[in-house]
């Protein structure tokens, strides 16, 4: 039974894992692997604003609670403030019950260490035998061993102020207008306060959450609504998150999106200016686009790359000592702040050095000069050893003649999706464009005759 992707477990609900008796029995499996004699014992939830929410979170805490676990519930709060809150309770571990930017339909569960790290590969092995394990459940908390629930009422108010604390005390927003797409999930409260209080003028888009709008059109993977909010009342700047606020892209004042390799670019540099820049080094994953790479090569500060994944980010920045690396979809960590991808802390590490520099975003956007990308996803039914597959082969093997020295490929499947996704980047779009399409219908034709294909330029 594989359980875990590369960024916990999701499903759609309602279809295994993600049923009630599913999740009741991943919560004993859970607590089976994190219990023990000397400890507190003491498990963080939180969760986004579905509508499963409240049905996954009931299951889980009764799994837990059944195996001598207690729990503490914070309610909707972004994926970033459990990892803070679980490390500074010096909790046991810290739960996530999202499914990020997936349609409300859909819903996970990440798991993170008392640390605030995402749980190891062993770990989530260990989890994964005992929900095998028939004879398990059996094994049960009794009389008065048998786990409480209790509910932590601050727990977004202890995040703002941390988050505030990531610039030095005495600055402030003041002057800057900021539209906040909240995407409908978790953030769509935390950060316009959190602006706010530092003296931003603020506008809020899709922060109504009904359980079922949660990054339906809106939020990092749909920046349309929030550029034409910009333009339309004239303000300096937007900032989108995903459902669960680990991630954050923006838009410039003319409504142009800034994605994440962008905004690594930019606080790089700052970064390194204020000798903060830990390692001299970035990390990235093999979709940054080679045009960050070819920026922070100038100004004499290395890329590394790894897998993609956010958490293969933060062990090659642990690794090598690094304190900044992230995702082009906007998942950035600083790590001198948490220990994971942090929307909010990331939207105002930008939005302060817009402040303190008296620059535009576009102005600082447009020192990166990014080279043309397509990206273009397929949902094919069986996506294993995809590549082996001679047609697939063959036209992999073409289109890097013809890319190498202009160009490169990246051809993976998803660890969380039925998808496999293809980029392109290219010196010119009309060749970016050519090797995508020409690749995604090879694929397509292989895989599934009835496969789906979706991109985004």
């Amino acid at each position: 039974m594989k359980l875990f992707g590369t960024d916990g477990i999701r499903a759609r609900v309602n279809t295994a894992p993600m049923t009630p008796e599913g999740v009741l029995r991943l919560g004993m499996a859970i607590a089976s692997v994190l219990r023990n004699d000397h400890g507190r014992n003491m498990v963080l939830i939180g969760k986004d604003t579905r509508l499963s929410g409240y049905m996954i979170e009931s299951a889980l805490t009764s799994g837990l609670c059944s195996k001598g676990v207690n729990v503490t519930l914070v309610g909707p709060l972004p994926t970033p403030g459990i990892a803070f809150l679980t490390r500074t309770l010096r909790l046991d571990a810290g739960i996530v019950i999202s499914a990020s930017h997936n349609p409300f339909y859909d819903n996970g569960i990440k798991v993170f260490s008392s640390e605030g790290y995402k749980i190891s590969d062993e770990m989530e092995a260990a989890i994964e035998k005992l929900m095998e394990d028939k004879a398990f459940p059996r094994r049960r908390a009794s009389g008065d061993k048998i786990g409480r629930a209790f509910r932590l009422d601050d727990a977004t108010g202890r995040y703002i102020e941390y988050v505030k604390s990531t610039i030095p005390r005495g600055e402030d927003l003041d002057g800057l207008r900021i539209v906040v797409d909240g995407a409908n999930g978790a953030a769509y409260k935390s950060t316009p306060a959190l602006l706010r209080e530092l003296g931003a003028e603020v506008i809020t888009i899709n922060d109504k959450p009904d359980g079922l709008n949660i990054n339906h059109n809106c939020g990092s993977l749909h920046l349309e609504g929030l550029s034409d909010a910009v333009v339309r009342y004239g303000y300096d700047v937007g900032v989108a998150h995903d459902g669960d606020a680990d991630r954050t892209l923006f838009v410039d004042h003319q409504g142009r999106p800034v994605d994440g390799d962008v905004i690594m670019g930019i606080c790089a540099l700052e970064m390194k200016k204020d000798n903060m820049l830990k390692g001299n080094a970035v990390v990235a994953t093999t979709m940054s686009n080679l045009g960050l790479e070819m920026y922070l090569k100038r100004h004499d500060i290395d890329l590394i790359r790894t897998k993609v994944g956010d958490r293969f980010v933060v062990e090659e920045m642990l690794k090598r000592g690094c304190n900044l690396g992230g995702e082009q979809s906007g998942h950035i960590i600083f790590s001198d702040y948490n220990t994971t991808g942090d929307g909010m802390i990331t939207a105002l590490q930008v939005l302060y050095i817009l402040k303190k520099s008296g620059y535009r975003l576009s102005e600082l956007a447009d020192m990166i000069s990014l080279y043309p990308q397509r990206l273009i996803n397929i949902e094919v039914s069986d996506k294993k050893d995809f590549k082996s597959r001679e047609p697939i082969k063959r036209i992999i093997e073409k289109a890097e003649r013809d890319l190498k020295g202009r160009g490169r490929l990246l051809i993976r499947a998803s660890g969380t999706e039925p998808k496999i996704r293809v980029m392109v980047e290219a010196e010119e779009r009309s060749l970016a464009d050519y090797w995508a399409s020409t690749i995604a219908e090879v694929i397509k034709k292989t895989l599934d005759g009835d496969s789906k294909i979706g991109g985004q330029l």
